[in-house]
């Protein structure tokens, strides 16, 4: 009986390239600018004409902090990204809900360039009336 010293190659390389994962990691960070990108327009729904100031160095924030822009122009006050504008009772009821929170977030008040500072006054009193403490004032810089 002869004997047959040659090897059957059964298992050949696979030439082709799994892009399975690659699909799966497109869509996924597509989800997640999807997510984003609504959250990075969300500060600019506020219109109001801020004041110009020079630079200064800014504190460091921790990532924890959640803000909430609440903002004044000559036709009221607004919270966050809301289209119509509050009275200041109805900004006290906000404001007070949000002072009850477990961990209250940090307000940024948005004043308009234009309006008196009357309005900006009621707006930081009653924000200290809530019981909130902690208070940023946002603004444009000089160029």
């Amino acid at each position: 009986m002869a004997r047959n010293f040659r090897r059957h190659r059964s298992a050949q390389p696979i030439a082709d390239l799994n892009v399975t994962n690659l699909i799966d990691l497109g869509f996924m960070l597509l989800i997640i600018f999807m997510i984003v990108t609504p959250l990075i327009q969300q500060e600019q729904t506020i219109p109001v004409n801020l004041p110009k100031v020079s630079t200064a160095p800014q504190p460091k924030t921790n990532s924890e902090d959640r803000f909430v822009a609440v903002g004044v122009d000559a036709k009221g006050f607004y919270v966050d990204n809301a289209n119509s504008s509050l009275t200041l009772t109805q900004l006290r009821v906000r404001l007070t809900a949000m002072a009850g929170e477990s961990k209250p977030p940090v307000i940024r008040i948005r004043g308009d360039a234009n309006v008196q500072y009357q309005k900006v006054a009621e707006l930081i009193n009653e924000v200290q009336k809530a019981g909130l403490s902690r208070i940023t004032f946002d603004n444009q810089t000089k160029p």
